[in-house]
Order: structure tokens, then C-alpha cells, then sequence
């Protein structure tokens, strides 16, 4: 299975160019399948500071209860 931060919240934000539900650019987004899980996880634990940085919240996973 690969890791994916998706939470189907995908909406490009115009500002930032980031996915305003996972944070991942469009390239990264387009490119996910091909990279290895190392590459993803590293992304991965970019993404809450990434989102902060651009001024956008970091959504709760669907069925988190927050």
C-alpha cells in the first residue's frame, strides 16, 4: 500500500499553488506513485509546516472527531 496524505479535500489553493487538503504541490501530486515510500514520508512530515507557512490550516483526517 503507498502512503498517502490525500484526505479527498483536494482543492488547489491559487496563492501557494498547494492542495489546501494535503499540502502537496501539483508536481508531487502527479508524481506520487512514482516515488519511493522513503521520498513520500519525507514529504509527508513536511506538509503541516508547509500549510502553516502558506497560511492555510491543516485539515483533520475525515473521521479524526476534531
Amino acid at each position: 500500500m503507498i502512503s498517502s496524505p490525500c484526505i479527498k479535500i483536494c482543492e488547489i489553493d491559487r496563492a501557494s499553488r498547494l492542495c489546501r487538503g494535503c499540502g502537496r504541490s501539483l508536481n508531487e501530486i502527479a508524481q506520487w506513485g512514482s516515488l519511493s515510500e522513503a521520498q513520500r514520508l519525507q514529504i509527508m512530515a513536511t506538509l503541516p509546516q508547509r500549510l502553516r507557512d502558506a497560511g492555510l490550516p491543516f485539515p483533520a483526517a475525515p473521521g479524526s472527531g476534531t
